[in-house]
């Protein structure tokens, strides 16, 4: 993505109405993903350059969480002490997840949730800010800014930095009217501030498919109240496989706050803020189809928000360590460094395991990369100049996961190189994603659906469907396939009712059923609720309706031409992912475009020769909301500053009545106290 974002801003493209061809047979998605991260960095990469943009940013990232950490501590109301532990701590955490904030779930020996990354920079601030705003009036522009970016540059963080305003002002000390209003005025802002990210995803809605596959798991569903309570007391959401030391800070320092609950309000804030983390986490596992409440819930994986529950005990640990009693004679800078070397060393020790192990495996595959990467890249030449369909080398549920280029199966590989190919599955929002996991690889037919040309496999392996060998390199052979490209002629010979949360289940049956290889599409009633096992036709016999003579593709820039031959009236169809954005004309005049299954583009065709164009236009929407982030953020800057020039007016005033008053020209008798 970083790369895409690169490329489409050096064109003077927004990525954000961009067509992203590569994955899932495309989508738009920087409109469906959380993609404020990539397009920083991709407007980074225009100066440096993409790849090595990402690694510095992710080398930043990391480094500068602690920073982050002290910061959020210290809004939050800790002192110097507090927020220093909980800095000098949160390098550590590891959980037996491995994907909250910790080290592990970032680099490269770990799930790399790289834009994870970017959000849990703003959390901690967000929260900090938001406090401060419900709880003193102060600082709401700030605290709308980062709460804005929260949401802006990952989904799930973005519920935790607007959870604290929904509790906060239950808990500020303040009247629950005032504590409301600010809260609701933090909210409002955020939410307009955000729009630009919130409202194309909510009106795009339909076009984004749930992840089938993971739906009704633990993944998706969170892990229920038993298991994360059990996680959080012996110590494996903060400690995993080692001496619970952040653990038993945090657990101090919840025992703190609750001692002094009455005169602590900040304590209060952190206690239910991780009670709040602690519900979200425990997601539908526990509370069902109440959780259907929450905006979005169909297509949260309620186990992220565990790591609201880190960043919580991980204040409440600071302040635990800062309320050890240390003797004043081992409370100067090297002696507190010194007992925090000492208090760490089994994290440290750990850490410096997996940093070792992770050292190892990224040596391992520059080694692969030089050798095999430098002969599959040569075969990936031959495809890049070649053009017009896509590549298949497996799948993480077959072969594929075996087949790889020293640790990575090659269908990654070739992602890494911006090919656009078919098997590296479940990675988009598009509505071809559940389909595209049911790919089966004998089926001829299936290819031809999902526009493959391209084969790569092992040297020694024969195609699993008539193919042509091209090249090899090494362990690597190049196939290509009998289905052609991009675009295919047919007919449509029957219809099937589908949404996006059901669209692979409901053609699974197409996908076996070999109708593609006869030209029969089944046009989809797209989210009208239909009997889930109608019987399929039978494929016709007759010949081709149609033939594509020549093509032309460009789906980087969200275009297709093609030049066809029908025989009698039909569809030509373009295998891509179907969305709202594509639009179609026949030699020049606007036609309307259908969804046929699995989830692909077509139109309506009369008999004859034509010139068949598809482009993708993006949401169009973006500059108004754009304009609505921009005025929002000012009124808010205009607010601060209107309130810190009646507060500097009000805080002279009292001076100048005092100035009048006080005895400065009087003589004062020599001796007494305050004399000049």
């Amino acid at each position: 993505m970083v790369r895409f974002a690169t490329e489409q801003l050096r064109a003077g493209h927004l990525p954000l109405d961009s067509w992203f061809p590569f994955l899932g047979l495309g989508s738009p998605q920087f409109l469906h993903y959380q993609s404020l991260p990539a397009m920083l960095t991709g407007l980074a990469g225009i100066a440096v350059g993409p790849d090595t943009a990402f690694r510095w940013s992710l080398y930043l990232l990391l480094s500068l969480w602690p920073v982050s950490v002290y910061l959020g501590a210290r809004l939050l109301g800790g002192g110097r002490p507090a927020a220093g532990a909980a800095a000098a701590m949160s390098p550590f955490l590891v959980s037996t997840t491995g994907i909250g904030y910790e080290q592990h779930a970032y680099v490269w020996a770990g799930f790399g949730v790289w834009t994870q990354l970017w959000a849990s920079m703003t959390l901690p601030l967000a929260w900090g800010f938001s406090w401060r705003a419900i709880r003193h009036g102060r600082d709401l522009l700030p605290a709308v800014v980062f709460v804005s970016l929260t949401v802006a540059l990952h989904f799930e963080t973005g519920y935790l930095a607007i959870l604290p305003l929904l509790l906060w002002p239950l808990v500020s000390g303040r009247r629950l009217g005032t504590g409301a209003r600010r809260a609701a005025a933090v909210g409002l802002g955020a939410l307009l501030a955000s729009a630009w990210v919130i409202l194309p995803l909510i009106d795009q809605r339909p076009w984004a498919a749930t992840n089938e596959a993971l739906r009704g798991t633990a993944l998706a569903n969170g892990y229920g109240a038993i298991r994360v309570l059990g996680w959080l007391a012996s110590g494996q959401l903060l400690d995993h496989g080692r001496i619970p030391v952040i653990t038993a800070f945090a657990a101090v320092g919840l025992a703190l706050a609750f001692v002094r609950w009455r005169d602590d309000p900040a304590g209060r804030a952190l206690v239910v803020v991780l009670a709040g983390c602690l519900l979200l986490s425990f997601g539908r596992a526990t509370f069902g189809s109440l959780v259907d409440a929450i905006p979005g819930s169909g297509d949260i994986f309620f186990r992220r928000f565990m790591m609201g529950i880190q960043l919580a005990a991980l204040l409440l640990a600071g302040r635990g360590a800062a309320a050890l009693p240390i003797p004043r004679r081992l409370r100067t800078p090297a002696a507190v460094a010194v007992l925090a070397v000492v208090v760490l060393a089994p994290a440290w020790l750990e850490l410096r395991s997996f940093d070792r192990l992770n050292a190892g495996h990224i040596a391992a595959q520059r080694r692969a990369d030089a050798t095999q990467g430098a002969e599959l890249n040569q075969l990936i030449s031959l495809i890049q100049s070649a053009g017009g369909g896509r590549t298949y080398a497996g799948t993480p549920s077959n072969w594929g996961a075996d087949f790889t280029v020293g640790a990575v199966p090659v269908f990654k590989y070739l992602e890494s190189a911006d090919v656009d190919e078919v098997g590296y599955t479940l990675r988009t929002a598009s509505l071809m994603t559940g389909p595209e996991d049911r790919f089966d690889d004998l089926d001829p037919s299936d290819y031809a659906l999902f526009g493959i040309r391209f084969l790569i496999l092992p040297a020694g392996a024969s195609p699993p469907v008539p193919a042509q060998l091209a090249a090899r390199a090494g362990p690597y052979a190049l196939w290509t396939t009998e289905s052609g490209g991009y675009v295919h002629a047919g007919t449509i010979v029957g219809s099937l009712a589908a949404d996006r949360t059901n669209l692979g289940a409901r053609t699974a049956a197409l996908l076996r059923s070999r109708l593609a290889g006869s030209g029969d599409f089944l046009k989809i009633d797209f989210g009208r609720r239909g009997p889930r096992g109608s019987p399929l036709p039978r494929p016709t016999r007759q010949a081709l309706v149609g033939e594509v003579t020549s093509e032309a593709d460009d789906l980087e820039q969200g275009a297709a031409t093609a030049t066809v031959t029908m025989r009698r009236p039909g569809v030509v169809v373009l295998s891509a992912s179907f969305d709202d954005g594509w639009t179609a004309t026949v030699d020049g005049h606007t036609r309307p475009t259908v969804t046929v299954a699995p989830a692909l583009v077509a139109t309506d065709v009369p008999a004859g020769t034509h010139t068949v164009a598809f482009r993708y236009r993006g949401y169009p929407g973006y500059p108004e909301l754009f304009a609505l982030c921009a005025l929002t953020l000012a009124a808010f800057a205009l607010r601060s500053r209107l309130e810190w020039c009646r507060g500097a007016r009000s805080s002279r005033r009292p001076w100048r009545r005092t100035a009048r008053s006080w005895p400065i020209h009087r003589r004062t008798p020599r001796g007494v106290r305050g004399d000049p």
